[in-house]
């Protein structure tokens, strides 16, 4: 037990290790805003086609979480903090975004560089993305490439309803699975729309040039 005069040398060892900690928490934070900033930039690029840049980007996404989890390397009380672990679900993200849009295998939480329950998180928020993608090709009138998406974000919902522990242990992925589910469901039904107005468009277009053939035959006779 510490006496009153030795207060001071007990405490200076607490202190040195705050001081530590909160160094140790400063980079990481600093890294951690530069790696999802890195990946949300990613994400933009990989819609506009930008490929090249889109993977400049994940790569400085991941050279920054890399940083943030390397300075807290002795101080899990940072690493847990949440703002690290929101970093790489961004990357998450940003890369099974990457993957999905250019229609390759969506790589597992190791070959992201990353923890399982924030890859699960990117996964749930890259259906997001694809549906951003998915009504991109509708409006360019490239219905299978759409469906190949809602095809996408339907086994990917599939496998986030498997996971069923508690939100302790997920982070809360149960909500993002059911904003997953709602997106996807809100692209069917936009997805299907689409598929219905291009019939009736194909059906009216048979039925005018069937006319105008007619027409024509009429008025050779």
């Amino acid at each position: 037990m510490a006496q009153p005069g030795d207060l001071q040398a007990a405490t200076d060892p607490i202190r040195r290790l705050l001081d530590r900690r909160h160094e140790a928490r400063e980079v990481a934070l600093q890294a951690s805003r530069e790696a999802t900033r890195s990946a949300a930039n990613a994400i933009r690029a990989t819609h506009r086609g930008e490929t090249e840049r889109a993977d400049e980007l994940i790569a400085a996404s991941a050279e920054a979480l890399r940083r943030a989890q390397d300075a807290c390397v002795d101080h899990p009380e940072v690493l847990h903090a949440g703002f690290v672990a929101d970093a790489a679900k961004e990357l998450a993200e940003a890369v099974l975004t990457r993957a999905a849009i250019a229609g390759r295998p969506l790589p597992e939480p190791a070959e992201v560089g990353v923890d399982e329950v924030a890859w699960l998180h990117g996964l749930a928020e890259t259906v997001g993305e694809l549906r951003r993608a998915s009504l991109d090709h509708v409006r360019a009138e490239r219905i299978e490439e759409a469906e190949r998406l809602l095809e996408l974000m339907q086994e990917v919902l599939a496998a986030l309803t498997s996971i069923d522990v508690p939100d302790g242990l997920s982070r809360g992925l149960r909500r993002a699975t059911d904003a997953a589910r709602a997106i996807t469901e809100r692209t069917r039904g936009d997805l299907t729309t689409a598929v219905g107005q291009r019939r009736l468009r194909a059906a009216l277009d048979a039925h005018r040039q069937a006319l105008e053939h007619a027409e024509g035959r009429g008025r050779q006779a």
